[in-house]
């Protein structure tokens, strides 16, 4: 029996025993019958205050269940948002060890190319004829200009050509690579007629060399010529030793840009 029930119960009784007082008293029912009468009828209001009473005590328990129930779901549901974020950054985190793992290969196979390129042009560099750096990612060739042009000239010397002929033989592994030619000059002003500065004068070696290069089977795509003029310097221009540093070709070998992690390079 449910508890509204027993309730409803008690106050049928009430009820019941109420009626019947009326009845007994108006009849002239005994004195202890009356009395025993308001006893029982004082007996059931007291239960029924008690029902009343747990009633209410249920209610709050009932209350309290469902607030703990609704605090249970939320907890749930922000323990399941937190370990949603932990596998996101766990993801992350592996993508970006991914990434420093490429990077890491990428940078030892330029290195190693670095290194076997140092050792075919060993008699080269040997000879004073050429330098091998690796500046800012890239492979460089460093040739000074007076092997290869005579002072204020853009036309390559003969013995420019066959230094050129020597480092070009060892680049034919690379001819599907892209080059980038590179003219330097010192700071000192051009004398003559033919260029009108510095800059121009660099452009037009770079662009000797560049013509050189397409007569030996490099593909004219793969190669570009730049003039720097005097603003890029290796040394700076105080004495003649830095100057001459100064005065160079550099043939760069441009990064192919697919071997680099995290780019995405159009067909």
């Amino acid at each position: 029996m449910g508890f509204s029930t027993n309730i409803l119960f008690i106050m049928n009784r009430i009820v019941t025993v109420f009626l019947a007082f009326i009845f007994f008293t108006g009849c002239g029912v005994k004195k202890e019958v009356h009395q025993k009468t308001l006893d029982h009828l004082a007996e059931t209001e007291g239960k029924l205050k008690e029902a009343n009473a747990e009633n209410s005590l249920l209610k709050g328990e009932n209350q309290s269940l469902s607030g703990e129930l609704g605090q249970t779901e939320e907890e749930k549901e922000a323990a399941a948002a937190r370990a949603e974020k932990l596998a996101r950054d766990m993801k992350a985190t592996e993508q970006e060890l991914l990434e420093l793992r490429k990077q890491r290969v990428a940078s030892e196979k330029r290195l190693q190319a670095f290194r076997e390129l140092t050792a075919k042009f060993k008699s080269l560099v040997d000879t004073g004829k050429l330098n091998v750096v690796f500046r800012q990612g890239q492979m460089v060739l460093e040739l000074p200009s007076g092997v290869l042009f005579a002072s204020g000239s853009a036309d390559l010397s003969r013995t420019g050509q066959v230094a050129l002929a020597e480092i070009l033989n060892v680049l034919q592994d690379f001819v599907d690579r892209r080059f980038m030619i590179a003219g330097h000059t010192d700071n000192v002003p051009i004398r003559g007629r033919k260029f009108n500065n510095n800059w121009a004068l660099s452009t037009a070696r770079a662009v000797s060399v560049v013509d050189y290069m397409i007569s030996s089977s490099f593909p004219p795509g793969n190669l570009a010529a730049a003039g720097f003029g005097e603003f890029a310097p290796v040394a700076p221009n105080d004495t003649a030793e830095n100057k001459q540093k100064n005065r160079r070709i550099e043939i760069i070998l441009v990064p192919d840009l697919s071997e680099l992690p995290g780019l995405t390079v159009d067909p």
